[in-house]
This record gives structure tokens, sequence and C-alpha cells, in this order.
């Protein structure tokens, strides 16, 4: 099994959503920044580094969200940790990874095709932002 750690990056009452690059699986479709967990990090340095790797910027990791495995037919078993985080601001200096990403409302999110492993934690940070 693949461990995978994400951020659910928040910035005045926005989220981070980043569109996978053209050539790679499940291209053109969004997800939630992050990445594979290398031996001897924690799941909190790994999606910092991971963060850092895609688009040059540092974030803060706050609280764990929640976590949900999926099983994807042609790469196998995928466990998704996800955790909030903050960053100072709304610039996106670089985009190694992706094609484009976007700050989008908790509702907004229904409006993008999101990889389908992505989907529990949508319907988890609506049901958040929902109760605030």
């Amino acid at each position: 099994m693949i461990e995978i750690s994400m951020a659910i990056v928040v910035h005045h009452n926005k989220i981070l959503i980043a569109q996978r690059k053209k050539g790679k699986h499940q291209e053109f479709m969004w997800e939630f920044p992050g990445g594979k967990l290398e031996k001897g990090e924690t799941l909190q340095e790994c999606v910092v580094r991971e963060f850092n790797e895609e688009f040059s910027k540092k974030i803060t990791v706050g609280d764990f969200f929640m976590d949900k495995t999926y099983t994807y037919a042609d790469k196998g078993d995928f466990h998704l940790n996800a955790f909030w985080a903050t960053c100072d601001d709304e610039t996106i200096p670089h985009l190694y990874e992706h094609e484009d990403a976007k700050w989008v409302s908790a509702d907004e999110l229904k409006n993008y095709t999101f990889c389908p492993a992505d989907m529990p934690f949508i319907e988890g940070i609506q049901k958040f932002f929902a109760q605030k």
C-alpha cells in the first residue's frame, strides 16, 4: 500500500486545489496537493516537503483531517492522509507538477472533476465548512 500525505490548504476560507499535468495518471483532474511518503519522514513532514517541491511555497501543517484508502485498478492501493494547512498568502510562485492551481470555496469544489480518491475528502470538507 502506498502512503500519501496531502494538504487541505485554507486561506481566507478558500481551499487550494491543483490540476494534474497532461501525461500524468488522471491528467487534468483536480486534486489536493501532496504526495508519497518517503522513508524516515512523518506524514506532516511529507506534506510540507511535497508542497514546497510542487509550488515553491511553505505551508504550516495543522490538525489531521481524515484518511481513506482507495484502490485504483491500474495502480493499486493508496492510503490517503489529509491534514489542514495554512499559508501566508494566496500567491503560488511555481507550478512544477500541475497544469493549474485555484483557490475555491468549499461549495465550489463540486464544479471541478477530482480524482476519484479525493471524493470522500470533498464531502468531508463541505460538511466541515457547512458547520462553521
